[in-house]
């Protein structure tokens, strides 16, 4: 688990990463992304909520599909307080697809396909891929970050008991 989006890397290769490194203490940056349903979600979306937002690359890839099924999965243990999302480059006509197909109803799947802001704003923006970073982030019902995991090989999954237990704490 990195604190840090210094040294990310794809099979090992080193990534020009771009945008500010969030970290823990700091108000949860500002973000427009697209709804599913093309409508605009931002910070206040989720006010008062405990706000997991969760980066990847694309949906249709294997680590993406598993990460995202797994904190479906999650989810539904977790108390309604709770907005797990997870935020890509894909258009929000295949997040809805793949979230229907694959039983996902529990994490919103937002998209960064619009405004293209959410990258540089978390840290994640891989622009010789056009592409987002993998990382976790997770802020309490104040809009506090508590939780940041920056997965330093994009192939790899978070680390979900992490994240999980500051969830758990926050609610």
């Amino acid at each position: 688990m990195a604190k840090s989006n210094e040294k990310i890397t794809m099979k090992g290769s080193p990534l020009k990463v771009e945008g500010r490194c969030v970290e823990e203490g700091m108000p949860l940056p500002a973000f427009t992304v697209t709804g599913a349903d093309m409508a605009d979600v931002t910070n206040s979306t989720f006010a008062g909520k405990v706000v997991v937002l969760v980066s990847i690359p694309s949906i249709d890839t294997p680590v993406c599909a598993v990460e995202t099924k797994r904190f479906n999965k999650e989810a539904v243990s977790l108390s309604q307080d709770v907005v797990i999302a997870t935020v890509s480059r894909d258009l929000p006509f295949a997040l809805k697809r793949w979230c229907a197909a694959e039983g996902v109803d529990r994490v919103v799947s937002l998209s960064d396909y619009k405004y293209r802001s959410f990258g540089k704003a978390f840290g994640v923006e891989l622009p010789d891929l056009a592409l987002l970073a993998r990382a976790v982030f997770v802020a309490d019902k104040s809009g506090k970050v508590v939780h940041v995991d920056y997965v330093t090989e994009v192939a790899d999954e978070p680390d979900y008991a992490a994240a999980l237990a500051v969830i758990k704490k926050c609610v």
